[in-house]
């Protein structure tokens, strides 16, 4: 009984650590489970078989977690799961307003620095010159960098 509970952990280990290298990356709680439950496993074969023993099992999971992660990388099983398409669009890319320079406007969300401002009833991706501008303020149009539209609040 002790060997299927000490083979179990390990299994359950390798597991919990291939997923965490293949689908989860990062040092996230799948992977830190995967070393809990391993490391688990394998005190366990020290404690029940002895220094010898263990010193095997120790080895052994070393060995099959390498081979198991070169093969996971090799066989590529992770493609099927990686994004591979992109967005190539931009928010005003598409949509063209007449917005120039000194043009005013309300902010109809709030600019860190980037947010959402109405111009003539028209809603446009609007950035602010580097700081908080707030929901509802009056701003005015800066400068205009190809598609990007730089403003600031107007001082009233």
């Amino acid at each position: 009984m002790e060997w299927m509970t000490i083979t179990g952990l390990i299994l359950l280990g390798t597991f919990l650590i291939i997923a965490e290298v293949i689908f989860v990356p990062g040092t996230t709680v799948v992977g830190i489970l995967g070393f809990i439950f391993s490391g688990y496993g394998i005190y366990l074969g020290y404690e029940s078989y002895g220094a010898a023993t263990g010193t095997i099992i120790l080895l052994a999971v070393l060995i099959v977690n390498v081979i198991a992660l070169v093969i996971a990388f090799k066989g590529k099983s992770w493609e099927r799961f990686s994004l591979k398409g992109s967005v190539s669009g931009k928010y005003n890319d598409d949509f063209k307003v007449d917005v120039k320079v000194n043009d005013k406007g309300m902010t109809i969300s709030s600019l860190k620095p980037v947010g959402k401002a109405m111009f003539d009833d028209h809603e446009i991706e609007v950035r602010s010159n580097g700081g908080f501008v707030g929901e509802n303020v009056e701003i005015q149009v800066l400068r205009i960098e190809s598609s990007k539209i730089f403003v600031q609040p107007v001082k009233n």
